[in-house]
């Protein structure tokens, strides 16, 4: 295994790179529409040997940024972008798409074989009111010789001066629609792959909506036939653990682990809410999920909150 090396382009975007290849890049002030709710993503995302398991911006959901924290359910606003759920009228455009707007870099560090970036954020609606304060941090490391890991940590506190709602379409009445959180949308080619749990394999129509700790999505690439799998695991701290999820391989591939699929967080006024996931990218089928959800929910353990290395990465400036 070797050291990752971080290239941060200012005030733009940072990416990692595993030695000549770009494993990501994070875009944290990214210049998008209002109507499409800006927010950063990460894409590209690639496996180590170079090969792209993240879309972004296609032309049915222009919304979807590779892997986004995004959240359609807000009280009555959108941070997840495009138009909003209201029962009785299903999708309707309303001045409600708000921004998760970059205040200040945190950390930006690559040591002891690891990248790790952090900053703040400022959730914004549309009508420039403020509802979140947010610090996030993201953490990437090699797993073996093939496979990767990117921890991702949010801390949002409500600054709005009154009690938040948090939920999805859902909670709003449009059956099995519980979409929000920790969105990733994959490649076209990957449009009919696997779907792997804890409890077996499966499609979609499935598998969405049940609870599970961890999930992969087995997919293949044009032109080489090559296999990639891409796998979420939600942390045992998180709200609503075990999560439901927001799953497509259907219509086009997606993984979410959905902590507000059906029932609503309330985030009381001053309080502060936090979700911790592990991401893990390998060069594998189905067949390997265990093990890489395995190797991946080692790494959220070792840094859960409260351990000597969570506490160490926390106290960088």
């Amino acid at each position: 295994m070797t050291g990752l090396d971080i290239r941060h382009h200012i005030d733009s975007s940072f990416a990692v790179h595993d030695g000549r290849t770009e494993l990501f890049r994070y875009v944290y002030r990214p210049d998008t529409p209002v109507l499409e709710s800006p927010k950063p993503y990460l894409h590209p995302l690639r496996t180590r040997s170079g090969r792209t398991v993240s879309l972004f911006r296609p032309w049915d959901h222009v919304w979807h940024k590779g892997i986004a924290w995004s959240l359609p359910v807000v009280g009555e606003e959108n941070f997840w972008g495009g138009p909003t759920y209201v029962h009785g009228r299903f999708y309707v455009q309303l001045d409600n798409n708000g921004s998760q707007l970059h205040r200040r870099l945190t950390d930006v560090d690559a040591s002891d074989g690891a990248a790790a970036f952090g900053h703040e954020l400022d959730w914004i609606t549309q009508a420039g009111a403020q509802i979140f304060t947010e610090r996030r941090a993201l953490t990437a490391r090699t797993l073996s010789a093939g496979a990767w890991a990117l921890t991702f940590d949010t801390r949002l506190t409500n600054v709005s001066g009154h009690d938040v709602v948090i939920g999805s379409p859902t909670t709003r009445g449009r059956e099995n629609a519980g979409y929000g959180g920790l969105f990733w949308r994959g490649p076209r080619s990957f449009t009919g792959g696997r779907l792997v749990t804890p409890e077996g394999m499966g499609s979609g129509e499935e598998i969405r909506g049940q609870h599970h700790a961890w999930m992969a999505f087995a997919g293949r690439h044009d032109e080489d036939d090559a296999a990639s799998l891409i796998l979420m695991v939600d942390d045992a701290g998180n709200p609503h653990h075990p999560p439901q999820w927001f799953a497509r391989s259907e219509e086009f591939a997606c993984l979410n682990p959905a902590p507000f699929f059906s029932e609503e967080l309330l985030v009381p006024d001053g309080e502060t809410a936090r979700f911790r996931y592990g991401v893990g990218v390998a060069p594998a089928g189905a067949e390997a999920a265990a093990e890489l959800a395995a190797a991946v929910g080692e790494v959220l353990s070792e840094t859960a909150p409260g351990t000597r290395r969570e506490t160490a990465e926390g106290a960088r400036p």
